[in-house]
């Protein structure tokens, strides 16, 4: 069947010149070697950064029947864990230094994130126990371009400042985090970040539930939310120097 005259038209500017063939760029012996090399050595880093990880916790945590049995539920709920160098870092240090408070009289906080709950402890006593909200790491941006990036946080730290009732600065990131545009001037909102707040490290906290007023709706990214109550019921126990184990 011969084509018609439109599909001839069409067609014909696709013919190529006799002989002529069509040729996608193939890299070079060299590029391919290249780039073969470098996706092997990076599986090696990884291999090796990750097996010196693991050789790490075993020879941090070895431990027989003769260990004591914080040191080896520290050893339990960390062995299968898939962390990397830092977040490894700071569980360990809050772990260990918790199994060091068990045999104290101190009062302390431990905040188990993956249980969801806090315990106001004294020795190995258990005092309060209380739900706890995890507020997700966040990397918050507004349209101009400014960033904030809240983490997760492990480790063992000492409360730092401790506010009641006070009025809090509402930043920008907090309309951003809602998507908002931030007033200007910013407003100092009254029990803003909650009437009960223990800040511990680099402006990360335990705090009570944001008042109605706030741009916070929830837990502060990177921190922990409580309910009023408790940690009403443990604020005159809790000083600057109160410790807090975080993992």
């Amino acid at each position: 069947m011969r084509a018609s005259g439109l599909v001839r038209v069409r067609t014909q500017y696709l013919k190529l010149p006799d002989g002529a063939r069509r040729k996608l760029p193939r890299p070079s012996l060299r590029s391919s070697l290249t780039l073969l090399s470098a996706g092997l050595l990076l599986a090696a880093v990884g291999f090796l950064h990750r097996r010196a990880i693991d050789h790490r916790l075993a020879s941090l945590l070895a431990a027989g029947e003769s260990a004591p049995f914080e040191i080896q539920r520290v050893r339990r709920d960390l062995a299968d864990l898939q962390l990397d160098e830092q977040e490894l870092s700071g569980a360990l240090d809050a772990r260990l230094k918790y199994a060091e408070s068990v045999k104290s009289r101190d009062f302390y906080i431990v905040i188990d994130t993956k249980a969801r709950r806090l315990d106001f402890k004294n020795g190995d006593r258990v005092v309060r126990s209380a739900a706890v909200e995890v507020g997700a790491p966040a990397t918050v941006a507004t349209k101009t371009g400014r960033r904030w990036t809240f983490a997760a946080v492990t480790g063992a730290f000492s409360v730092r400042q401790k506010l009641e009732g006070a009025s809090w600065k509402a930043p920008e990131w907090a309309y951003a985090l809602r998507r908002k545009p931030a007033p200007s001037p910013l407003p100092d909102v009254p029990n803003g970040l909650g009437k009960y707040v223990l800040i511990f490290s680099d402006g990360y906290a335990i705090h009570s539930p944001p008042s109605k007023e706030s741009p916070l709706a929830g837990p502060k990214p990177g921190s922990f939310l409580v309910p009023e109550a408790d940690l009403a019921a443990i604020w005159k126990r809790v000083g600057t120097d109160t410790r807090i184990y975080v993992f």
